[in-house]
């Protein structure tokens, strides 16, 4: 395994590899890794030749600094999990090779209301410096495909905008991959590191809220999506979760608030438990539960 700590030398191994017409894959991430990240590389490798993972904590994504400060740094374990992994190569830029003008004056993207819903409106500028960096890590690798994984479900939706709307050489395809989950059915995030084995029982709660829905979507009991989400504040609540940032019910495609549930729909949930922010989400297909 490679580790590349510039762009001029991960580029000269790129350019090295594509002249052997290899297909390229790209896992970026924040490091704290985990099987849901470690997933990511096993799909990279099944469908590329050559798997390059990032390794950067982007400083202009968080919009709280003490989320950053305890943000958890684990490069020693991370490299030997990627190299037991089989991943070809590894980028570890500092801030100053991601942002050699600093982070003042960073351009803007016109993201549109998919930074005004959800995580955009309880994270101002988040979703400005996640384009910002994930720009700059895809001119630097240059892959042909882009593995990331759907927990993060708004952020996938934010860089399908940005591929959509900027052009790459080469064309680079997004494929969101599903969310690794615990075997308690806790969605698996570098978070959850700082929760306590007794707030990781609590954290179940959102797991079963997604299966009271699809409970209530089996049995036709629903009433409405306003009900729905005050039902699931509450029992997360209930649950030990200090703050619920919201329960949305959404198109899958605009992220829009929907109040049909004979539609295919996701739920989203945003929710703090000792102090750990915790997101989630679930996709509901309609042919599971189609009105008679």
């Amino acid at each position: 395994m490679k580790i590349f700590e510039t762009k001029q030398t991960l580029q000269n191994f790129i350019d090295e590899n594509r002249s052997k017409n290899a297909i390229i894959g790209f896992v970026p991430t924040m490091g704290a890794l985990h099987e849901g990240h470690l997933s990511l590389i096993e799909k990279s490798k099944e469908q590329c030749a050559i798997t390059v993972c990032s390794i950067f904590i982007n400083p202009t994504q968080f919009n709280d600094p003490k989320d950053f400060e305890k943000y958890p740094k684990t490069i020693k374990e991370d490299l030997e999990k990627l190299e037991l992994a089989g991943c070809e190569a590894v980028f570890l830029p500092s801030v100053e090779e991601m942002y050699p003008e600093g982070m003042l004056q960073l351009p803007h993207y016109p993201l549109g209301r998919l930074e005004e819903l959800w995580e955009g409106a309880h994270r101002p500028g988040h979703f400005q410096g996640v384009c910002v960096v994930v720009h700059r890590l895809l001119e630097a690798v240059r892959p042909d495909l882009l593995f990331m994984g759907a927990k993060d479900y708004q952020q996938v939706a934010v860089i399908r905008h940005l591929l959509d709307h900027y052009t790459f050489e080469p064309n680079i395809t997004l494929i969101a991959c599903e969310t690794i989950r615990e075997t308690s059915g806790l969605a698996m995030s570098s978070r959850n590191v700082r929760l306590s084995s007794e707030q990781r029982i609590q954290a179940l709660a959102i797991y079963q809220g997604f299966g009271k829905i699809q409970k209530a979507l089996q049995e036709k009991t629903i009433r409405s999506t306003e009900i729905l989400e005050q039902e699931f504040v509450q029992q997360l609540l209930d649950a030990g979760f200090e703050s619920v940032d919201y329960i949305a019910f959404a198109d899958p495609k605009s992220l829009e608030p929907i109040t049909d549930l004979s539609q295919t729909f996701v739920v989203l949930v945003a929710a703090f438990i000792g102090g750990v922010r915790l997101i989630d989400n679930q996709l509901f297909p309609h042919e599971l539960f189609k009105r008679v």
